[in-house]
């Protein structure tokens, strides 16, 4: 891949536009929406993308973050790190496949009634995978093709609600300012922080990028602009314009676009919101698949999981993580998001522990791009992450899966972790002996 297919690879791995943002402004109101979507990033978004940009040209390797933390910190905690982020792709993965039924129940109802909208979450799984098998090239150009159609009606949106709000400023800004009857600040925080997430994975396909080491400090940097902007101008045109926040929840931008323009934009929006599910299963199917690979590479998977097709993809890797992350479409959006922040934010915390070590252990490593500020403001930028990590943990006290919390469900995941790593390197001993 080349610079701007990354980019849009990598908008798709953490965004995929303004879908998921109904959420936020349902619990909060559009005047708290808007400061989180402008402070969260300061402490979320532009740490990690700094961090990933530092590590992922100085390592360029296959397997990106997992490389990172087994050569900072040792094989045991890189395969932990390889472990939370394969766990928490299934429940992140799942709520693509979810949010593209969300939006064809929109388009017409019967088409996803019963089990039909299971089928079609499977189809999106399979029709995915076929893609990926095509290679990252075209996963990345993909992604710009898509970037392109999802973002249309929302320039749209956003040009005729700044305009319809000019006729009337002071109603536009009393409806911008207005509260709402029942936040849920801290629910608002937690998919706030699931909007501003992912920016490591595209690390993991470093090997199949034109100049890493170049292109992920630029890619990083854009991207997280482009995500902010893209998520800030939309929900202030439509909050100016008079759209009351209690419309709002996943799937209202479809109800917004028909009463501010027409029926034919809230179809375009529609058609978009099937993209953006799409397109974010797509470009981390790229990403998370090149992790079993890695650990097959290290003999702590079968060495068939390494297999390769001719354009570089390990099919066996992609069919693997298809039928895993299969198995968790009928979990709810709310549980998903949770159980996700919780194993993510534990292997970022991961990366960041690396970053310093890195600092520490080596610090003659040629580094083309570095936070800037030294070693200091290198261990100040995980702070950030990690007190906001703590409060998604604090805000998923309350969360049940499959009868038991939240919380104790991730800990017992995390847990499993060091048992699947003496399982795996016990049989790798038996494979040499038997050789």
């Amino acid at each position: 891949m080349r610079l701007l297919p990354l980019i849009a690879a990598t908008y798709f791995m953490v965004s995929g536009g303004p879908y998921g943002l109904e959420d936020i402004i349902g619990k909060a109101g559009y005047s708290r929406a808007l400061l989180l979507l402008l402070v969260i990033p300061f402490f979320w978004s532009l740490p990690t993308s700094l961090m990933v940009g530092e590590l992922a040209s100085t390592l360029p390797q296959e397997g990106g973050y997992y490389c990172w933390v087994r050569r900072a910190l040792g094989p045991f905690w890189g395969f932990q790190e390889a472990w939370l982020s394969l766990t928490a792709s299934v429940f992140d993965m799942a709520i693509y496949p979810v949010l593209f039924v969300t939006y064809l129940t929109r388009l017409q109802p019967t088409w996803t009634a019963g089990h039909r909208g299971t089928l079609w979450a499977l189809a999106v799984v399979v029709l995915c995978a076929a893609w990926n098998l095509r290679g990252a090239r075209a996963v990345g150009e993909g992604s710009i093709a898509f970037f392109c159609l999802l973002l249309s009606p929302f320039i749209i949106l956003t040009v005729v609600a700044f305009a319809k709000s000019l006729g009337s400023p002071h109603h536009a800004l009393a409806n911008l300012t207005a509260p709402i009857t029942a936040p849920d600040l801290a629910g608002a925080i937690s998919v706030t922080l699931w909007n501003y997430m992912g920016w490591d994975n595209a690390s993991t396909v470093a090997q199949e990028v034109e100049a890493p080491q170049r292109s992920y400090p630029r890619a990083m940097l854009i991207a997280a602009g482009l995500v902010a902007l893209t998520y800030i101008l939309p929900l202030t045109a439509v909050g100016l314009a008079g759209i009351p926040a209690a419309q709002f929840s996943t799937g209202a931008w479809t109800d917004a676009a028909h009463s501010l323009v027409g029926p034919w934009l809230g179809l375009a929006v529609v058609l978009g919101g099937t993209i953006n599910g799409f397109g974010m299963f797509n470009a981390l199917m790229m990403s998370y698949t090149r992790i079993p690979y890695a650990l097959a590479e290290e003999g702590l998977l079968p060495r068939a999981v390494a297999l390769k097709t001719s354009a570089g993809v390990p099919w066996v890797s992609v069919l693997l993580c298809s039928a895993a992350w299969a198995l968790a479409l009928n979990l709810s959006f709310e549980r998903l998001i949770s159980i996700d922040l919780v194993l993510y934010g534990a292997a970022l915390l991961l990366e960041f522990v690396a970053l310093v070590v890195l600092r520490l252990r080596e610090p003659a490593l040629h580094r083309p791009f570095r936070i800037p500020g030294g070693l200091p403001i290198a261990i100040a930028s995980g702070l950030g992450p990690a007190l906001l990590i703590a409060f998604a943990l604090w805000a998923a006290r309350d969360e049940h899966i499959a009868g038991i919390p939240a919380l104790l469900f991730s800990a017992i995941v995390a847990a499993t972790g060091p048992l699947i790593y003496l399982l795996a390197v016990t049989l790798r001993r038996t494979a040499k002996r038997a050789a």
